[in-house]
């Protein structure tokens, strides 16, 4: 019996154990009722007729007016009747009908259920909901309160009317934000040589010093020689004794290595040994900033940064795009077999050239082929995993001589790697959206003019390989129901501002930058995408519907930079390495470093959570939804 409503079992509140059915008898009535159960508990499923141990441990409220069945349902209740001051009733009606039952059903046990429809949605709202509580209550502070956990975990999140995701490019946690206070971040990993010294190629012998940086052009190669000389360990690229104050935020360094066999290779199984080894940028894969001067660190410092959120996909830019929208691999079938990969027994390791050097040291290596596309897997297809264009414009391959102009050539104008993926028929987020009569836009930078001018495509300030929804069928611009869909759906930067100051932007929204501001390495700097990201979000703060607003600012990808945390393993498409996110929102904690295990996929979950969607089904069970990172009693 929770006397004092805190949401603990208190020593000297009256208690008992469950018995073996799972009932239990309390000495008092007429209270609140918290249960806690940890990994000595079992879970039964008397559908199944299975029983496993509790993985993690959860909690469970029960509010007075109903204390006998304690669920995750009840916690709901409790949880709205605290955050949102409802009455017990009104909080009963509101959770059932966010899930589409009465409050009757709601708050009875619903495993005796006789109506199908009911037991089944409400099994699985329940199975749901006791993951993210047990994520929850793993990544929280010894400080937080654990009513606020189960009310983030179980509540409805209806007082967001808008979720604002915006994705940059190409940096890993501890590549920006390893210096973070209180993060898990380049302090942890040096404490342990483990975490962080890199291997060579044979994954045995420790690397005596950081390869060179193999990638610089000729007028980076002498700013950046520094690299071949430095130990074993990360270092600091904007700062002596490893760097310098020359190679600050604003310096464009050379590119690295991201793909997605290499970015497998790198992390070795989750020892992220040999990121150095299988980079053709060498030694610059360990390197990190102070990221203290950019205005993002400072927002991530008033609200949310997520210290253990990872990208949903191995390797590049082009496929994590495609898990940010609808958390599948793109297929191809019968690909040109120029574009197949050679690949080890593994599946997950690329096959060495011939001569290919032995030593990182010596020389970036060199593979049989890393291509874009994968050889066939166990279900019999192949998968696009590296970048390809889209068969609609914009994109890299031009229109073929004489043929539509809204098309690419399917011939790749006569380059193997310039021939474009079929189009797309997986369902996205967008296509649940539209299903529930919600509304969607992708904005991107100069979409527009990448239209009307390949200039912009050919200089990557727009990059065809960042737009997504281009490659699905829905979006094909040759049929009238497919420029319909264009024009509601993908839309420009100039859209976004105007849409942010008449207070009329759509429920989901997401952004990509132009490539100048995306802070990929290679192509621009990481200041003047932090500034443009900064300004932007100011101008969603000042909007008429930031008062109910989530704002989402993540990295699409590592972009090759070394982490030292390994990725939580699920399929064989990812998690690949750990990156930045920050949640921004008026129901956002404040000054929170979150922990708990998010990747790309959490996106969509809060998504198809708060909007009540049909899941899809690539979404990992493995992580949370970010709904740990607010606080909807604010």
């Amino acid at each position: 019996m929770d006397s004092n409503g805190n949401g603990i079992c208190d020593a000297g509140e009256s208690s008992a154990f469950t018995g073996d059915n799972g009932q239990f008898t309390l000495p008092v009535s007429g209270g609140l009722v918290v249960a806690e159960i940890g990994s000595t508990a079992i879970e039964y499923d008397p559908d199944a007729k299975t029983t496993h141990p509790v993985a993690a441990r959860i909690v469970l409220r029960a509010p007075k007016e109903a204390p006998g069945v304690v669920s995750v349902h009840s916690t709901a209740v409790i949880s709205e009747m605290e955050t949102s001051n409802l009455a017990y009733d009104a909080a009963a009606q509101k959770v059932a009908a966010a899930l589409g039952v009465s409050a009757t059903k709601l708050m009875s046990d619903f495993n005796l259920e006789t109506d199908e429809v009911v037991k089944r949605t409400l099994k699985t709202a329940s199975s749901d909901g006791l993951q993210r509580i047990q994520l929850a209550l793993a990544g929280a502070k010894a400080t937080d309160d654990v009513r606020k956990a189960l009310a983030s975990a179980t509540g409805t999140l209806d007082k967001i009317a808008n979720v604002v995701v915006i994705y940059l490019e190409n940096r890993s946690f501890d590549n920006l934000y390893g210096l973070f206070p209180g993060a898990n971040g380049i302090a942890n990993a040096l404490a342990t040589p483990a975490s962080y010294r890199q291997l060579d190629r044979d994954g045995v012998t420790v690397l005596q010093r950081l390869p060179a940086v193999w990638s610089a052009n000729s007028a980076q190669a002498s700013a950046w020689a520094f690299v071949a000389s430095l130990p074993n360990q990360p270092f600091r690229i904007d700062a002596p004794p490893g760097g310098a104050s020359g190679l600050d935020l604003s310096v464009i360094s050379p590119d690295l290595t991201h793909r997605f066999y290499n970015n497998q290779m790198q992390i070795n199984g989750g020892r992220n040994d040999m990121f150095a080894a299988w980079s053709e940028a060498g030694g610059l894969a360990m390197g990190y900033y102070d990221g203290s001067p950019m205005k993002l660190w400072k927002l991530a410092q008033q609200y949310v940064l997520a210290d253990n959120f990872f990208q949903g996909a191995f390797g590049g830019s082009y496929l994590n795009h495609f898990w940010l929208v609808c958390a599948c691999s793109p297929v191809w079938s019968s690909p040109p077999a120029a574009l197949i990969s050679a690949v080890d027994s593994s599946g997950s390791r690329l096959l060495l050239a011939s001569g290919s050097p032995a030593s990182a040291l010596t020389g970036p290596p060199a593979f049989v082929a890393d291509g874009s596309v994968t050889p066939m897997l166990s279900g019999g297809l192949n998968y696009s995993v590296n970048t390809t264009q889209p068969a609609y414009q914009p994109s890299v391959t031009p229109p073929a001589a004489g043929g539509d102009p809204r098309l690419a050539d399917p011939t790749g104008a006569g380059l193997v790697d310039f021939i474009p993926l079929p189009a797309q028929t997986f369902a996205t987020v967008g296509d649940t959206l539209s299903a529930k009569g919600l509304d969607w836009k992708w904005y991107a930078g100069a979409w527009n003019q990448a239209l009307t001018d390949r200039s912009v495509i050919l200089s990557e300030i727009y990059e065809p390989n960042h737009q997504p929804f281009n490659y699905f069928s829905r979006f094909d611009p040759t049929t009238a129901a497919g420029a319909a869909q264009r024009a509601a759906h993908l839309k420009d930067y100039t859209d976004l501002l105007a849409d942010i100051q008449s207070g009329s932007l759509p429920p989901v929204a997401f952004y990509k930058p132009q490539g100048d501001l995306t802070q990929h390495p290679g192509d621009t700097d990481v200041m003047s995408g932090d500034a443009h990201v900064a300004d932007l979000v100011a101008k969603l703060q000042a909007s008429p519907q930031w008062k109910n607003m989530l704002i989402i600012v993540t990295y699409d990808e590592n972009g090759g930079f070394w982490d030292h945390v390994a990725p939580p393993r699920a399929d064989t498409w990812g998690p690949g390495t750990r990156v930045p996110a920050i949640v921004i929102s008026p129901y956002a904690k404040k000054g929170y470093v979150d922990s708990v295990t998010y990747d790309t996929t959490s996106i969509i979950k809060l998504i198809t959570r708060r909007f009540g969607l049909n899941p899809l089904p690539g979404v990992r069970a493995q992580v949370s939804d970010l709904s740990n990172s607010l606080d909807m009693s604010q």
